[in-house]
């Protein structure tokens, strides 16, 4: 089924295709290191700085450790080695919000703390570890080569207590082309998309767009800088930022956007986004 995969993704055009052939052919442990979410502050750091980096209060192997911490008030927990599982937790979550039961842990959640109780957080943290995630149609090897560890981080929310717009920048050979904007995770969701001067692009990814329309963030020319700064050394990867009240973090390091399974409409986009990428002959 590789060879296979590998002959019809070999002359890739759009940016789907061109993630699809990326996944198969790219091994570099560059990669593994963007896809970990613990190694890849170590990487954020030495490229631009530590004060972009969100609060760390664990990161540790076994879950049972986390019976040893000090809980804050508000924290995220997630795995490493995984995308789309998280446990956020704040006041401001819905009053009724309850914990996955451990075995369906792999889900995004936002609960009070008094919903959160340490023993069930770690029960679902230890759910996480016996997991290998990345094992759909496409593949994605990559996670298989991360340790299965979990984080403990600070919940960024601004001076109102909401979860901060997510900034996306899709970067190319180091200079970005595009930007994702995603507000309302646990509300109304809103995505938008823009160029890099902020002319907004009429598509969609699926969620709605927000009305009224966005203004320009103040700080996008210095999170356009960072971004760029962070995909330097590859191809293409996107680069997840915050801007909680004038600070800017550190999201993620995303190699391949949604599996190569990005959804474009109209689907002219799909095309659009890939004339910005051009893939190497071979990964080195």
């Amino acid at each position: 089924m590789r060879l296979l995969r590998l002959w019809r993704t070999r002359r890739p055009t759009t940016f789907r295709d061109k993630v699809r052939y990326k996944m198969l052919r790219d091994r570099r442990d560059l990669i593994v290191t963007f896809a970990d979410k613990a190694a890849v502050r170590e990487h954020v750091a030495s490229v631009i700085g530590d004060r972009y980096l969100p609060r760390a209060y664990a990161v540790v192997d076994d879950p049972q450790d986390l019976r040893h911490l000090e809980w804050p008030s508000e924290y995220v927990v997630k795995p490493t080695h995984g995308s789309g599982a998280a446990i956020v937790v704040s006041p401001q979550a819905p009053a009724d919000a309850q914990l996955p039961e451990s075995r369906w842990g792999w889900v995004y959640r936002h609960v009070r703390p008094e919903a959160a109780d340490p023993h069930d957080v770690i029960a679902i943290a230890e759910g996480w570890v016996t997991k290998l995630y990345g094992q759909g149609p496409n593949r994605e090897w990559v996670y298989g080569q991360v340790p299965r560890r979990v984080i403990v981080e600070e919940l960024l929310s601004g001076a109102d207590g909401a979860i901060p717009d997510d900034y996306k920048f899709f970067v190319f050979h180091g200079r970005c082309a595009f930007i994702q904007v995603d507000s309302g995770r646990f509300g109304r969701r809103t995505q938008d998309f823009y160029r890099p001067d902020w002319e907004r692009i009429p598509m969609s990814g699926g969620p709605p767009w927000a009305d009224p329309e966005r203004t320009r963030p103040a700080h996008l020319d210095e999170m356009i800088r960072l971004a760029e700064k962070l995909g330097q050394p590859t191809d293409f990867v996107r680069v997840d930022l915050y801007d909680v009240d004038g600070r800017i973090v550190f999201g993620e390091l995303t190699s391949f956007p949604a599996g190569g399974d990005s959804p474009f409409d109209p689907e002219e986009f799909n095309a659009e986004f890939g004339r910005s990428w051009n893939v190497p002959r071979r990964y080195r």
